[in-house]
């Protein structure tokens, strides 16, 4: 029996119309999801929509239209977007079917039972975007700490979950299990900033609106979202339902794959239901960044998102697909820009990919009447294109398994610019106008072949088009023999004779300029978020004597943590070579501690110490701010040693 692989993606909230950056996850996890099943697995790949909450509810009203018949027809367009981009889930589940509504009842009554939930009065801020609630402290600037948008003072009659009971065994099962998390540097958030200051007992219900699924002992009140829509990765299996099958076979998960915006969610509220449950944890959650345009991330408040539908009918699936794939590792942010996209496409697929697979289709055609030689006797170029062909199997296995796509594509990249620089060194074109040379020439060709095969077998997990389209101009079938994983591990499968297709470009080439003019009438500014620009206020001018009175440094953070009851500030200590200062500083929301450690920054040396949440600050660390309001340090360039003046 084949082993099990069981893969989610976040459930998408359905407040509109998705963008690329929702389409950058569901394209990972469909990725990872085609290489399993390519090594064998039996593979459970499961995505869908969260569809109840008050956002939900006001939005439907503000419609015109019931709260089920907004969602129908947004979740409509969701499923055809996935068509478009050709996910290949196993179920989609929505948390307004009734398989999932009874078994998060069924949740919900068990949990109160046993004690862990319990009835109480919520009073406290609320951001319905992100159907959060919030303490006073834990606002920024009076805003959601998460969205940054406005919140509302919200005081109802509720039921609580007992976080709090379980925040030790949490924090214990976290730091002893260092593949539960990753990256660890969100694990590492995720103790610091929630688990070790405290976990507060969570509202899990609400009465102030009825779009939810009723508590079925005190109708009043509805489940809120969190045990609502966490429990779909294990509603979706059959759990708690009359056939489990399921359940049984996939549960535990093998990742959660996540936005890094939801990740407090996964790794903190879902870990502690499932111990409360008695449930078994999914072995890893992985937290991803954010594909971001200049102007920070997308966003259909902003303006700023840029359609996967309008990229896909002009470059074709597998271009965009690629391009999410190769231009962002998994685990970071990753810049979406209209220049990237298309000198990536380009320089790739149409100069390297593309024009590796027209060459030796055509030169087959030309030189051999379209049929691939056999090989003749091995010089050390075949030997080495050959190796480093056989090679690529175990080193797409090991970036594949991180999920580390990016990597992967890479490598293989390196296989596919070395074929063409093949071509170069062996001037098959030179071989040809010698009839001595015939059999060299063939071997050239046969070997040209043969890794295009390889190319098209490990791309196949990203690219879910092309693979086959370079098989069929050479010739061959979809059979495992020249198109499965194992395939991989002997170099040789194409058979002599074999005859070619006609040449087809995969990839046209564009006229880079022509085409950023073009792309730019369709996603203005190249993804940037658009605004009016006002008016710079400048400072009235200075004399030298006054700038020399201010005194800079440069400095390294050796150490930094949070300041407690504060969203805002970080604590640092800043060495300047002949001594250590403490700096106060608010960018807490721009850098978490643990990456600010070894940051060298600019200090302003001589300012007056002043106290900030009861810290005495020696000086403050300068950064630029741009129109949103977003801050970036000031770091000195080259090996300046700490403390060395800037003037």
């Amino acid at each position: 029996m084949a082993e099990t692989f069981y893969i989610t993606t976040p459930i998408y909230y359905p407040s509109g119309k998705l963008h690329i950056g929702n389409s950058y996850c569901t394209v990972a996890v469909d990725t990872m999801a085609r290489y399993k099943r390519m090594r064998g697995y039996d593979v459970f790949f499961l995505t869908g929509t969260d569809e109840h909450g008050q956002k939900i509810e006001r939005k439907a009203r503000e419609a015109g239209k019931t709260p089920i018949q907004y969602v129908d027809e947004i979740v409509a367009g969701i499923l055809d977007l996935w068509k478009l981009m050709d996910i290949s889930y196993s179920d989609f589940i929505r948390t307004t079917e009734p398989r999932h509504e009874r078994v998060v009842q069924q949740i919900f009554k068990q949990l109160y039972d046993q004690g862990d939930i319990y009835k109480g009065a919520y009073e406290g801020w609320y951001c319905t975007p992100c159907e959060s609630f919030w303490t006073e402290t834990q606002l920024m600037e009076g805003k959601c700490p998460d969205c940054g948008r406005g919140v509302e003072k919200t005081q109802e009659e509720a039921y609580f979950f007992k976080l709090s009971k379980y925040a030790d065994w949490l924090l214990d099962y976290i730091k002893s299990h260092p593949e539960f998390i990753v990256p660890q540097s969100r694990a590492n958030e995720m103790i610091k900033n929630f688990i070790e200051p405290g976990l507060e007992d969570l509202c899990v219900s609400r009465t102030s609106f009825t779009w939810g699924v009723p508590v079925t002992f005190d109708p009043d009140h509805v489940v809120y979202v969190w045990i609502d829509a966490l429990s779909n990765y294990i509603t979706a299996l059959g759990y708690g339902s009359d056939d489990d099958n399921l359940y049984r076979k996939y549960w535990p998960a093998d990742i959660h794959v996540i936005g890094k915006d939801i990740l407090r969610f996964h790794t903190i509220i879902w870990p502690i239901i499932l111990k409360a449950l008695g449930l078994s944890l999914p072995k890893q959650i992985y937290g991803h960044g954010w594909l971001v345009l200049e102007g920070g991330k997308m966003s259909k408040s902003k303006g700023n998102v840029v359609d996967p539908v309008v990229l896909v009918d002009r470059y074709g699936l597998d271009a965009i697909r690629y391009f999410l794939m190769r231009e962002m590792p998994l685990g970071s942010d990753g810049l979406f820009t209209n220049e990237g996209l298309v000198n990536r496409i380009n320089s790739d697929l149409a100069n390297d990919l593309g024009n590796l697979l027209n060459r030796t289709v055509a030169m087959i055609q030309k030189y051999f009447g379209g049929v691939i030689p056999a090989p003749g006797p091995s010089t050390d170029l075949d030997t080495e294109l050959r190796q480093m062909a056989l090679s690529m199997k175990g080193i797409a296995e090991e970036n594949m398994d991180q999920m580390e796509f990016s990597a992967a594509l890479t490598e293989i990249w390196t296989l596919i610019r070395r074929s063409n620089k093949y071509i170069d060194e062996t001037t098959p074109w030179i071989l040809a106008k010698d009839e001595s040379q015939r059999d060299r020439l063939g071997s050239v060709m046969y070997h040209l072949a043969e890794t295009l095969r390889f190319v098209s077998v490990l791309i196949s997990p990203v690219m879910t088009k092309a693979p086959a389209l370079i098989r069929a101009q050479l010739g061959l079938d979809e059979s495992d023999t020249y198109a499965g994983w194992e395939s991989l591990a002997t170099f040789g499968a194409i058979p002599p004779n074999t005859k070619v297709g006609e040449p087809q470009p995969l990839f046209p080439r564009m006229d880079v300029e022509k085409e950023l003019a073009e792309l730019e009438s369709l996603i203005p500014g190249g993804g940037k978020e658009q605004k009016a620009q006002p008016p710079v206020e400048t400072k009235p001018q200075i004399v030298y004597d006054d700038f020399a009175k201010v005194e800079l440094r440069c400095a390294t953070v050796t150490a930094a943590e949070k300041v407690e009851k504060s969203n805002k500030l970080l604590k640092l200590n800043l060495s300047l070579g002949y001594e250590t200062r403490q700096v106060v500083s608010g960018i807490a929301k721009y850098y978490s501690a643990e990456e600010m450690v070894g940051k060298r920054v600019v200090l302003v040396a001589n300012l007056k110490p002043a106290k900030l949440m009861g810290i005495e600050s020696q000086g403050m660390i300068l950064c630029a701010e741009d129109d949103d309001g977003n801050l970036k340090l000031i770091t000195p360039e080259g090996a300046m040693p700490d403390g060395a003046e800037i003037s």
